[in-house]
């Protein structure tokens, strides 16, 4: 087996290629990568607001699941 040695340049651009290449052939996959980080940073912000104000006890919130 033969090691190979990039250097940094290199290997940015091996890795902007190979993501291209990805990109062009799977968009499915990155659609998929893409909504789920938008939904984690909504989930992020929504836990971050929900941190300022005060918390609520589980009863309340079973009640309100409840119906």
């Amino acid at each position: 087996m033969t090691n190979v040695t990039l250097d940094e340049k290199q290997f940015k651009i091996l890795l902007k290629e190979a993501l291209a290449e990805l990109f062009e052939e799977r968009q499915d996959i990155f659609s998929a990568i893409v909504a789920e980080a938008i939904e984690d940073i909504g989930l992020a912000n929504a836990i971050r607001e929900g941190r300022k104000n005060d918390f609520i006890n589980k009863e309340e919130i079973d009640a309100i699941l409840a119906g």
